[in-house]
């Protein structure tokens, strides 16, 4: 005899509660036992219980499935990624009824790695099946692509894959003058694009990242210390080294999320005090972009006085926080009093390399400014070989964001995340500019120093 609903759904409750306070997928089954949900979390009861509440708000693609839930079961997991793995395997595997209904005609997200390049890329995409995808690993599908995104970001910190488009062959010798995207820099891709890993390191990390998405991350952590002790063994020390950090990283995943990440990189402090997280900031931009994703932003700006000692600015944000090591300040000494002619300059002398495709651009290019601004900016990219995907430029004022074959400025609320990034982004390149300006008019107006020793006492 079935369960009354309010009877049912506190029972439920109280199961929920009742489970270990680790990360994990969960299964929702109906009354013949058959799983009709599977999800995953970070805090299994935390998450579970968040369905059987009385005051649960599910949205109207989940709340039906509350009619039909009867028992559950869970998996506990070492940590999130296994988890979101684990989820996948198992939708593949049941075909869960409210997995499908949920995507809505829409395919699921697939990780895919492409193992007949030369240098295997790691992706994203909703088509496993394109050419391009010929002979690839393929993992999936995924119930979300914001989870997937995520995961793949951080994975790459351990396993510093590449995740561009470029085509990479080992034996080009216009690797050996490309320059590396800041993803390098930052220690999330060994480069193999300017010629920074050979292809069998390369390889080797691939097939490290490999096996970590197909077994137990406490297995992978023992196969990595034995191939660090033999590395070790046999005097390949640079190797041992690898793998070492690697254990490292993989040890330190679950703690950086817990942690943050701050002290990742060396972020400027004026700027790390904006609210909002900067993660869920680059994804609100994204889509109101019409981006898959953005992992780079550069932003730019003009500062002087009366056109006295003119100066710009680029700064740069990576998954949503401002990177110091890529600032960069220029002194304008083309023009005098012309912002559009001064953001020309300073626009074609930072991409100049990007232009002759010699390195890549980042994902969006802001301008501090208006449609002038902007036009002005495209202006000097028209002259350049290639061109950046997506320029942009934020007027002060109304803060609307202005783009390339818009016939409108795109209006956002101001509590949107997307628009706060905007303005933080632009608020520093402002800032910086600003700093240079003061520093080239006080070195200007103040009178040298004297010589060592002079004014001294000669008695």
């Amino acid at each position: 005899m079935l369960r009354p609903r309010v009877d049912r759904l506190a029972a439920l409750l109280a199961k929920a509660r009742t489970l270990p306070k680790v990360a994990g997928v969960y299964l929702m089954k109906d009354a013949e036992g058959r799983v009709i949900y599977v999800g995953k979390a970070g805090i299994l009861p935390n998450r579970v219980a968040s369905y059987f509440v009385p005051s649960a708000d599910l949205g109207p693609r989940k709340h039906p499935m509350l009619d039909l839930i009867h028992d559950l079961d869970t998996i506990p997991c070492e940590g999130e990624w296994e988890a979101l793995l684990m989820e996948s395997r198992l939708i593949k595997d049941l075909h869960p009824h409210f997995n499908d209904r949920m995507t809505d005609d829409k395919t699921f997200p697939y990780l895919v790695v492409t193992m007949r390049d030369d240098f295997p890329g790691v992706f994203i995409t909703r088509d496993p099946s394109a050419p391009q995808f010929r002979g690839a690993r393929v993992f999936g599908p995924f119930t979300s692509s914001g989870s997937l995104r995520h995961a793949v970001q951080v994975l790459q910190r351990v396993f510093k894959y590449r995740t561009c488009e470029l085509t990479i062959e080992a034996s080009n010798p216009a690797n050996a003058s490309f320059r590396p995207c800041l993803l390098h820099d930052i220690h999330q891709c060994t480069a193999p694009c300017a010629n920074r890993i050979s292809p069998e390191a390369y390889r080797a990390d691939i097939d490290r990242f490999l096996r970590f998405l197909s077994s137990k991350r406490s297995a992978m952590l023992r196969e990595l210390r034995v191939e660090m002790e033999q590395a070790s063994a046999a005097l390949d020390f640079e190797r041992a080294a690898v793998l070492r950090d690697q254990l490292r990283a993989i040890e330190r995943l679950d703690d950086r999320e817990t942690r943050g990440d701050e002290g990742e990189y060396d972020w400027q402090p004026e700027v790390t005090m904006f609210s909002g997280d900067p993660l869920a900031m680059t994804r609100s931009l994204a889509r109101t972009l019409g981006l898959e994703s953005i992992r780079c932003i550069e932003g730019f700006d003009i500062a002087h006085l009366a056109g006295e000692e003119t100066v710009g600015s680029k700064v740069c944000f990576v998954d949503g926080r401002p990177f110091k090591d890529a600032y960069r300040r220029f002194r304008v000494r083309s023009v005098e009093n012309n912002d559009y002619r001064a953001l020309q300059e300073v626009v074609s002398r930072r991409y100049r390399e990007a232009g002759r495709g010699h390195e890549l651009y980042p994902d969006v290019v802001l301008i501090d400014g208006g449609v002038g601004q902007l036009n002005a900016a495209l202006e000097a990219f028209a002259q350049l070989d290639r061109k950046p995907p997506m320029v942009i430029s934020l007027a002060k004022r109304e803060e609307l964001i202005h783009v390339p074959g818009r016939a409108e400025p795109i209006r956002l609320g101001r509590e949107n995340a997307g628009l706060k990034l905007c303005q933080a982004i632009r608020d520093e390149a402002h800032r910086y500019a600003q700093h240079y300006h003061h520093l080239l008019r006080t070195k200007r107006f103040l009178p040298p120093k004297p010589p060592k020793g002079a004014g001294e006492s000669q008695g």
